[in-house]
């Protein structure tokens, strides 16, 4: 733990920051001071390494086609999926409906209203379940995300590590400590705003903050500095090869029942290998050659893409091929209208590929 952590000025803390959210505070957001547990656990849910601006529009999307838990855990798995569609971590959205639907056969359609039990829930970690419990219940659990761990770091000038087990419970502990029990809901929902406001990741706006007179990072001329991180993240790269075969005004789709990225979305047959191929294999790999009708078939063009993930980066090339006689469908594989496919949900990558692509049968 960090031998320099001095407490003298956590009461200053609070009452800073609390004052400044009271006079100062103007962030709106649609699921800023709701008291709904199911709106507060959607928001956080939804929210999870996606950026505030992107994850409004989706949290408005559900909460029109989802008001209330009842509909959410009565929504076909393909509805909701298509509507995730574009945020990613698709973990989230299976664990969302999973628990929306626990809580509807478990616990008669009401969030448990304690910490321990809401951190029982498939999906919901310590952070979300602080939330919950603080913003729904008022109950002193410290919300730590992001933005939290960067004020607590420059503030107190802690060189802990953010990234590591030891370092996360530091600073919950320590962000535990900061709260005050009559009012943990305003104290998460101001040190989060501070922090996405404020105490930016880069070029924090040090002259306007509250804290400024006690930050040891502003004294020291160390905003950059902090918070601390001890990893470095390793990204895998991996080359994606998607067959889209048009016969008429049809094409393949399958759903990936893999445990791997995008599991339960659909694609167009793939082939993964070690490095971007070409042409050859249409012709070489088996399983787009059995899928192809011997010599009713012609390669229109190649399309790549890029996606990057957060410990993968995704290389993907579309072979666009029209044919003139149905494809050798192979189970899982189905054959579907272009005008249907807006009723699946597809990986970023193919949806942008099908948006760019100039052809009318599309999205």
């Amino acid at each position: 733990m960090d031998c320099n952590m001095d407490f003298t000025h956590q009461k200053e803390f609070t009452r800073l920051l609390l004052d400044w959210h009271r006079k100062e505070n103007r962030r709106e957001m649609p699921w800023k001071g709701i008291r709904d547990p199911y709106r507060i656990w959607l928001a956080e849910i939804i929210l999870q390494q996606t950026r505030v601006e992107q994850g409004r529009e989706y949290y408005e999307r559900f909460v029109e086609a989802y008001p209330t838990l009842a509909d959410l855990a009565a929504a076909r798995e393909e509805e909701v999926f298509r509507l995730w569609q574009g945020l990613g971590y698709y973990n989230r959205c299976r664990n969302l409906l999973h628990t929306a639907r626990e809580l509807m056969k478990s616990h008669g359609g009401v969030f448990p209203k304690n910490y321990e039990e809401l951190l029982s829930l498939k999906g919901i970690g310590p952070y979300t379940a602080a939330a919950i419990a603080s913003f729904a219940f008022d109950l002193p659990h410290a919300v730590v995300d992001g933005n939290v761990l960067r004020v607590l770091a420059r503030y107190f000038a802690l060189h802990t590590p953010i990234d590591t087990p030891a370092g996360k419970k530091y600073f919950t502990r320590l962000a535990n400590e900061l709260i005050p029990p009559e009012e943990p809901a305003i104290f998460n929902q101001a040190i989060m705003d501070l922090g996405a406001t404020i105490c930016k990741p880069q070029a924090p706006n040090c002259g306007q903050c509250p804290l400024n007179s006690f930050c040891k990072a502003f004294h020291q001329r160390k905003q950059e500095q902090f918070p601390v991180k001890l990893t470095r993240k390793t990204i895998r790269e991996r080359y994606f090869h998607y067959l889209v075969c048009w016969f008429g005004d049809k094409t393949i789709i399958r759903k990936r029942e893999e445990k791997d990225i995008w599991c339960g979305l659909y694609e167009f047959p793939m082939i993964e290998r070690e490095r971007l191929a070409g042409k050859e294999l249409l012709l070489e790999d088996p399983a787009w050659k059995n899928l192809l009708p011997d010599g009713c078939w012609e390669l229109k063009g190649i399309t790549e893409r890029k996606q990057q993930l957060t410990h993968q980066l995704i290389h993907a090339r579309f072979f666009y091929v029209e044919t003139t006689r149905e494809p050798r469908i192979l189970s899982p594989q189905i054959l579907v209208q272009g005008k249907q496919l807006h009723q699946y949900a597809f990986p970023g990558i193919i949806v942008r590929y099908l948006h760019c692509v100039q052809q009318p049968l599309l999205l």
